[in-house]
């Protein structure tokens, strides 16, 4: 498993097959949690809850495994580097929106499957629910820049 993981990609930039494929589940999930809104948009909240529990519960498996380590590895300890400082300013933007989005999101997916004490369960969930999604966009936005940063733009990309 580890030889395929780190095989060359297949889009055609300096990245690594872990790193494309990382790329494509994130725009799933993406397109998961966007196609889990509609179904909230049509009152059809048992499949809304079940799209969203699977998305976030892959996007929780890709951020444990898959972007926690690059991030300790490339930008907290550097390995490899110095690099461009597009490389650091996208990939630390990309782990500031994460580290607000992520938990958020778990948290209101934890809410709708009932999974919270009842002192933490929210009534609006129109709120925290749009919030949870934009704050996920975002983040997927922002992780597009940190491939396009890390495989296409700079010299030196990360090899993991």
């Amino acid at each position: 498993m580890t030889d395929l993981l780190h095989r060359p990609g297949f889009l055609g930039t300096n990245a690594n097959f872990a790193a494309d494929m990382t790329l494509m589940l994130m725009l799933i999930v993406a397109i998961l949690f966007t196609i889990g809104f509609y179904m909230a948009r049509r009152k059809r909240y048992e499949v809304h809850r079940w799209i969203q529990t699977s998305a976030a519960t892959l996007n929780a498996l890709l951020v444990l495994w898959l972007m926690i380590l690059p991030f300790r590895d490339f930008v907290i300890r550097d390995q490899g580097g110095p690099r461009p400082t597009i490389f650091y300013a996208v990939t630390i933007t990309h782990a500031l929106i994460g580290a607000i989005a992520f938990p958020f999101g778990m948290f209101v997916v934890l809410r709708a499957n009932k999974l919270v004490p009842k002192a933490l369960r929210f009534k609006n969930y129109k709120l925290f629910m749009r919030t949870a999604y934009t704050l996920y966009m975002m983040a997927t936005l922002a992780g597009v820049f940190v491939y396009i940063a890390w495989f296409a733009i700079i010299p030196n990309p990360p090899i993991y």
